[in-house]
């Protein structure tokens, strides 16, 4: 009896064993082998913080980060604008676009490597070949803008900066398999005919058309309506950070633009004109890429928190607001088109901010209305019949 006794603790007593090792190689499997998720994104955290140059706007609820990345890019945005039109002012710099857009590229990077040093993270999250899509649209984006400013008036630019709504929300649907509801549709819409209106008569005071620059604006465009849409889907997919995303697809981006410098013989004439206007090249230029990093580190957060949608709305009421201060500062003549199409954009940015909140803000429907004025009008004959 004593020796099977044995034999059962011994026969129990490896079991126990064998059990032991497999629930520790379980445990060694389930740190290894990562779900599908992990795999796209090993560095996904449970509470996503949105750093915005060293503020953490996650500590505060949604209508106040809005609020703060609303006037963030506005304030950062309207500074870049005056800036970009006054160094383009400079005589004989009208050539040199595409080297402005080195220079700017050039500080991006600068100061996102700076900020990325301030933040604790430093890995870089997002994968090489995502940042290198992103720098080419990047470089798309504000190369060929710059560079249309050669062969255009800045009102002329803004009227075609401003249809970009309607190619995000086909960029949208095509890259990211978004769908919009009919209100986003009409917000979109009455966003781009009222800026479009509202510049008009800006444009027709000193029409400059040049169809190099009409091609070169549209390719901006294009590149524009893309690469929101990819900065939203990798910053969700991959949890990156603001400075990384500028630090990365920026200098990246400078890359490009001095290598296609260096082929095409562009680099030596703009280092020349340059040298010999430093402050008004340079020194603006750093103010120009200073607010413009802000103000890209503000877009950057509203994509991320927000979308692409309404992230491209709030940059394209900004442009309204830019051409408001254009009437401000420079004497210019006044019509009631830009009430009527002021008027058209504000509808728009509302439609916007209503599809964003159809939970929270219920609208009365048409047949409700008439319903509620059927009853009305029952009661008060009723009233009047006793």
């Amino acid at each position: 009896e004593k020796q099977k006794e044995d034999n059962s603790s011994t026969e129990c007593s490896e079991p126990g064993t064998m059990d032991l090792k497999f629930t520790s190689s379980r445990k060694y499997i389930s740190i290894s082998v990562p779900s599908k998720s992990q795999t796209m994104s090993p560095h996904i955290k449970s509470v996503d913080d949105v750093v915005v140059l060293g503020m953490n706007l996650s500590k505060f609820s949604k209508p106040t980060q809005f609020f703060i990345c609303v006037s963030g890019v506005f304030m950062f945005y309207l500074i870049y604008g005056y800036l970009q039109e006054l160094i383009f002012s400079v005589e004989g710099f009208k050539p040199f676009g595409w080297y402005l857009t080195l220079v700017q590229f050039g500080f991006y990077s600068i100061f996102g490597l700076i900020e990325l040093q301030l933040i604790q993270d430093k890995r870089r999250r997002i994968p090489g070949k995502t940042y290198m899509i992103i720098a080419f649209l990047t470089v798309g984006t504000m190369g060929l803008s710059n560079t249309s400013l050669g062969y255009l008036n800045y009102p002329t630019q803004v009227i075609f900066k401003c249809c970009k709504l309607i190619p995000v929300m086909i960029g949208g649907v095509f890259i990211q398999g978004k769908r919009y509801n009919i209100v986003d549709v009409s917000a979109a819409l009455c966003m781009s005919l009222g800026l479009i209106w509202f510049t008009l008569a800006d444009s027709t005071v000193a029409p400059n058309f040049n169809l190099t620059g009409v091609i070169l604006i549209s390719l901006a465009l294009c590149a524009d309506a893309v690469i929101g849409n990819v900065q939203e889907k990798a910053m969700k997919l991959h949890n990156g950070s603001n400075s990384e995303m500028v630090l990365y697809s920026y200098s990246i981006g400078f890359v490009y633009i001095l290598f296609g410098l260096t082929c095409t013989s562009g680099l030596s004439p703009a280092v020349t004109f340059c040298s010999k206007h430093l402050v008004q090249t340079y020194g603006y230029a750093f103010l120009f890429s200073l607010t413009g990093y802000f103000g890209i580190s503000f877009v950057l957060a509203l994509i991320k928190i927000f979308g692409a949608l309404l992230a491209v709305t709030v940059t394209t009421g900004r442009k309204a607001m830019t051409i408001v201060l254009s009437f401000l500062f420079f004497a210019k003549p006044f019509t009631l088109q830009y009430v009527w199409s002021g008027l058209l954009v504000v509808l728009g940015i509302f439609l916007n901010v209503y599809s964003k909140n159809m939970d929270k803000i219920k609208l009365p429907s048409l047949h409700g209305l008439w319903k509620k004025t059927v009853e009305e009008r029952k009661t008060r004959t009723l009233s009047q019949t006793v």
